[in-house]
């Protein structure tokens, strides 16, 4: 039943920016906690972001620090990841996923296994 959509990627230059969407469904998104991953061609994936249920925790790899910010609207079950300053080695398929470990005081992960289900995932290539 739980399902998560991504969409907002596409083609920007370097140094543009994007915003990706991931439309949560059939869980309270509140309750759990909501990771973003790449990959790129041939590489594995790579943990980029990620946010507690209560938004009291959220941590980027060190590649997007400052540059990308995580965000959510709980109404529209909705988590976002604003991407600004984009560098050609950003390109990858981005994914967002979910933890249903959620609740006050509970600290995201920055590592795959932690998450419970994820989305499609939608491409984000970053060129001149």
């Amino acid at each position: 039943q739980r399902k998560l959509v991504e969409s907002g990627g596409g083609l920007v230059q370097p140094g543009g920016s994007l915003r990706l969407s991931c439309v949560a469904s059939g869980f309270t998104l509140d309750l759990h906690a909501i990771g973003w991953f790449r990959q790129a061609p041939g590489k594995g994936r790579e943990w980029v972001s990620c946010m507690s249920s209560t938004e009291s925790s959220t941590q980027y790899a060190e590649s997007v620090k400052g540059r990308f910010t995580i965000s959510k609207d709980n109404a529209k079950s909705t988590v976002y990841l604003q991407m600004d300053n984009l560098k050609p080695e950003d390109t990858a398929v981005y994914y967002c996923a979910g933890d249903r470990r959620g609740g006050p005081g509970y600290t995201c992960k920055g590592y795959e296994s932690a998450y419970d289900y994820w989305g499609q995932g939608t491409q984000v290539t970053v060129s001149s």
